[in-house]
């Protein structure tokens, strides 16, 4: 049976501390709106500063706040927000004409939320495991147990450990951890979903750089203020 050993990332050393200090000076992302297909731009009224809301509901039934609609063949598409934020760009100039797939349309500043400022400092400091091909990844029985007893800060990885069996078309692979020793701070995957290639399944985290790392996620729990 052959066992599936995905290349190494090369993890830089960070300072998570800048970083923090680096995310707080510039707290946003900018959202990008793009035509998703050709057709003709009406744009729904808002201006540079307006607010706009991401979808709500339990299953995100709700959608966002209408930002355009694009007509094609005399059906209308409705864009709406993808995220809270406020609107810093309309090409309004654009607005009755025809556009093609791709053409950028708004720009929205998306203010970071505090889980996602921990998940970006994590994605950064840690060393993220990817998964090799497009499958479902389930953990080897005795690993999946001892993470259910233990927890994940408990479970210290090392180069060629078996890990994971790799479910895909039918056949089962089992799949080897490759990359520096460490704990399990992070698992990015739910148990029987299909991953991608490439996405990350664990963030390994070195044990001399735990307490720093949970020092700084404990900041920004208590210090990170949401936007309202």
């Amino acid at each position: 049976m052959q066992v599936i050993t995905p290349n190494k990332e090369a993890q830089p050393v960070l300072n998570v501390k800048e970083l923090l200090e680096e995310i707080k000076a510039s707290p946003y992302k900018n959202i990008e709106i793009k035509a998703p297909h050709t057709g003709v731009v009406g744009f729904a009224g808002l201006q540079a500063g307006d607010k706009v809301r991401a979808p709500r509901g339990t299953w995100l039934e709700k959608p966002g706040t209408l930002l355009l609609e694009l007509t094609r063949e005399r059906n209308k598409k409705p864009l709406h927000a993808p995220e809270n934020g406020e609107v810093v760009d309309v090409r309004s100039e654009l607005e009755g004409q025809f556009v093609e797939a791709g053409t950028p349309l708004m720009t929205v500043r998306h203010y970071l939320s505090r889980k996602e400022v921990i998940d970006l400092i994590l994605q950064k400091a840690l060393f993220l495991f990817r998964a090799p091909e497009r499958a479902k990844y389930y953990f080897v029985p005795e690993l999946d147990q001892k993470l259910k007893v233990s927890g994940k800060r408990s479970v210290k990885v090392t180069d060629g450990m078996e890990m994971f069996i790799v479910s895909r078309m039918k056949r089962e692979t089992p799949l080897s951890y490759s990359g520096p020793e460490g704990l399990i701070y992070a698992v990015y995957f739910h148990r029987g979903d299909n991953v991608d290639a490439g996405e990350p399944l664990l963030g390994i985290c070195p044990e001399d750089q735990l307490t720093m790392i949970q020092d700084v996620v404990a900041r920004v729990q208590s210090e990170w203020e949401e936007e309202g």
